[in-house]
């Protein structure tokens, strides 16, 4: 075998001798290297570095749709300070800790790199570090934040051009004014004050390498809750430094032997108008776009989002009357939870999460709870797919004891009514036809439906109950007039959100919402599904939303309290939408217990908070008229042309009747005056032909 292959190998030698492969291999590596470079350099060039320093000093300002200002999100953070304006040592700590050789390199630092670079592949992944003061700066501040190697390159070729714009002092200042240290303070200054109630110029060597340490995880090494890590760090930070020669021996052991003394001069507090939608903006930043808190606290980032103003301060204008709501028991107030979107973008126009005092970044009853929705769910995983399988909105369910294995459904009122049109079923909001129904189409069927409607679903979920909203954990209030957007918006969903784009501090955009639309279910059925919430609105349980001049489809929704003796609910909804807004309600009480909860029907009061809320920002929207009417108003207007045929047939009949015997007469006497014509006719045709 091997005699046979070494001829064939030879020849191959020969061959990539004569056509210089390995050459043209090296000068095409070569080539693509150069390429690489060429371009990561091009793009750093482009990057706005010379305003970076301007942009990480301002403070990021949030958008409303249209594109103007809504709100700053502020700290309390001064200005900045200068490192030639402190002790020597302060910014020797940070250095000492974060970045050795930062005074030696020109942006990066090769032996860090090579470093991570290492760690990063036997982690397999991106796992950070190796990145100098000054890609830090770059971080984020001028590019996107994901954690791949592309990224990693384009930071560090920015981080060259930001060394040829700045000095070495100028970076270290930025790096400092704007870096997170723990227990909301941002930047250095700040961090004294936090830590020590001092002015940064006045701290120990001993304190100064306590707060460089904290750089590494400041809630980890928080010195308020966890001193001993904090002082262990400081050791390290204080050891470093005398390493690199910038304290002597004596200041070592000075400041090591140093207890520190804290003491909480203030920290730094938020300051933004509209904070529930603001919050939730952070929050999609952070969890979608990757951004930290700190980033957004400190760079200056243009946050354009879909917030209507209007829309916004009317919301919040609600929710600051007391009256509006149900008294609260025990002096705790009863909680709500409102939004308001676009439905044929999905953009939030206004959302308040909460009553009472709020903290930055705190619970939002519109985007963190959880609650099970109740009669609200009955479109969705019931009437929809039932629809789809070829029933009609006047189709007949029964409405009849029912029981399948261990689950017996029964109405609120606790009667039946034999047999129901599905329109009714749905503007009275009776549980037992439902049950009927998806048992009839098939369980799975509702369970598909409500996956497109992009629903959540645990496998406990899966069972008939999931008709009437019983679910182990809920959905919350956006999730919800996501789901009925697709009813507003002829059967397509668009994904909710906030975040328009988010323009970086020297004005690159580093993110942007990208359009997601959903096809749920066909025109005609979404047509359908309006048409009976028409009614529910018109006359059913949803009545008490009605407004003069505004079409409103809508359903309502409550749960049971777990106790049988005690009667009343725990979560209310009210869910309604006109063609160019969608809005959802929730109410109840953060704890539900046998003192707190719900005594009144959805009816009673979370149906008039839904219509105060329209009525408050119904001179902001749209005026516009649905493609359809409710059924009701169909089987009437239907009822009413044939009652017309019946009496215009009616009249017709007597009037013939009037008038046959006159038609007769002349009948009679047109056929004798005919006759009379035929025989003069005759007769003078006679005398011609006679001789």
């Amino acid at each position: 075998m091997i005699k046979l292959l070494k001829p064939l190998i030879n020849a191959i030698r020969r061959f990539w001798r004569k056509k210089h492969l390995t050459q043209i291999l090296l000068l095409s590596g070569l080539t693509f290297v150069l390429l690489t470079i060429l371009f990561f350099a091009f793009t750093a060039s482009q990057a706005n570095v010379q305003s970076l320093q301007e942009g990480l000093t301002q403070t990021t300002v949030i958008y409303d749709k249209d594109g103007d200002v809504a709100t700053r999100v502020d700290t309390n953070r001064t200005e900045g300070i200068d490192v030639k304006d402190l002790p020597e040592y302060v910014p020797n700590a940070v250095i000492a800790i974060e970045d050795r050789r930062f005074k030696e390199h020109n942006g990066f630092d090769l032996k860090g790199m090579a470093r991570a670079f290492f760690n990063n592949l036997f982690a397999g992944s991106i796992t950070g570090g190796g990145s100098t003061i000054t890609q830090q700066l770059a971080k984020n501040a001028l590019l996107s934040p994901e954690q791949t190697y592309r990224r990693k390159i384009e930071e560090l070729f920015l981080a060259v051009e930001i060394e040829k714009n700045y000095s070495k002092d100028e970076i270290l200042s930025m790096y400092l004014n704007q870096v997170f240290f723990g227990s909301g303070s941002w930047g250095i200054d700040q961090a004294a004050k936090k830590y020590f109630n001092k002015d940064i110029r006045t701290v120990t060597i001993s304190e100064a390498a306590m707060l460089a340490g904290l750089l590494q995880s400041p809630s980890a090494l928080d010195p308020y809750r966890h001193y001993d890590r904090a002082m262990e760090r400081r050791d390290v930070v204080l050891h470093s430094m005398k390493e690199l020669g910038v304290i002597t021996n004596e200041e070592y052991n000075t400041a090591k032997n140093e207890k520190i003394i804290l003491e909480d001069g203030g920290g730094s507090y938020i300051k933004r108008e509209y904070p529930y939608y603001v919050d939730a903006v952070l929050d999609e930043a952070i969890s979608k776009y990757g951004l930290t808190q700190e980033e957004i606290m400190t760079r200056g980032y243009r946050i354009y989002t879909e917030m209507d103003q209007n829309i916004q301060s009317m919301l919040e204008k609600v929710y600051s009357q007391d009256s509006v709501f149900p008294s609260g028991k025990g002096g705790t107030l009863v909680q709500s939870g409102s939004v308001l979107l676009n439905p044929e973008t999905g953009g939030v126009l206004g959302l308040v999460g909460g009553r009472g005092d709020y903290v930055f970044r705190g619970f939002n009853r519109v985007t963190h709870m959880k609650a099970q929705p109740g009669s609200t769910l009955k479109p969705l995983a019931v009437y929809t797919p039932a629809l789809e399988e070829g029933y009609k909105t006047t189709s007949i369910l029964k409405d009849e004891p029912l029981q399948i294995g261990d689950y017996a459904p029964e109405n609120f009122s606790r009667t039946f009514q034999g047999e129901v049109p599905m329109y009714e079923a749905l503007e009275q909001s009776l549980n037992v036809p439902a049950v009927w129904l998806l048992n009839e189409i098939g369980l799975e069927k509702g369970i598909a439906s409500l996956e497109k409607f992009g629903i959540p679903l645990e496998k406990e979920d899966h069972y008939l109950g999931i008709a009437l909203g019983g679910m182990s954990k809920g959905i919350s209030p956006l999730q919800l007039a996501e789901a009925y957007s697709v009813f507003a918006n002829d059967g397509k969903k668009e994904t909710s959100h906030f975040i328009a784009k988010i323009i970086g501090p020297t004005g690159n955009e580093i993110a942007q919402y990208k359009k997601k639309s959903t096809r749920v279910t066909s025109k005609k059925v979404a047509q359908d599904i309006t048409s009976m919430l028409l009614g529910v609105v018109e006359t059913g349980t949803g009545k008490g939303a009605k407004i003069p001049g505004m079409e409103l489809a809508g359903k309502t929704g409550s749960t049971q309290l777990p106790y049988s003796d005690i009667n009343g609910t725990k979560d209310q909804w009210f869910v309604g939408y006109t063609p160019t807004i969608v809005g959802t309600v929730w109410l109840g009480y953060d704890q539900t217990d046998r003192e707190h909860y719900l005594s009144s029907s959805s009816s009673e009061t979370v149906v008039p908070i839904f219509k105060t809320i329209m009525e408050s920002v119904k001179p902001y929207i749209e005026s516009e008229e649905f493609n359809t009417e409710s059924v009701r108003t169909q089987q009437s207007g239907e009822s009413d042309y044939k009652q017309q045929l019946i009496d215009q047939t009616e009249k017709w009949k007597e009037k013939l009747s009037e008038e046959a015997p006159k038609w007769g007469d002349r009948l009679n006497q047109g056929i004798n005056d005919a006759k009379e014509k035929g025989r003069q006719l005759k007769d003078l045709i006679d005398s011609y032909i006679e001789p």
